[in-house]
């Protein structure tokens, strides 16, 4: 089931820096600068929680589902 996070979109929508979402949330920069740059990279649990709490939302505006013929047309685009 391939998954990845839209934190890049959440955050640009909430008109923040990386920074700042690192700060309010409390997770440390490095997981929240991962989680702006790869979307491939999914929250733990524990930083799922904490974006939920934080922001009082639904774990859905953090993640989406891609189909597996999706992620497998994309890895195969060159650069």
């Amino acid at each position: 089931m391939p998954v990845r996070n839209t934190i890049k979109q959440f955050v640009e929508g909430m008109g923040i820096t990386r920074y700042q979402f690192a700060k309010d949330t409390g997770i440390s920069a490095t997981t929240a600068y991962g989680l702006y740059d790869n979307p491939w990279q999914v929250p733990n649990v524990t930083v799922l929680n904490k974006l939920c709490d934080y922001y009082r939302v639904q774990p859905h505006l953090f993640l989406e589902w891609v189909a597996p013929e999706d992620v497998e047309s994309a890895s195969r685009r060159p650069l």
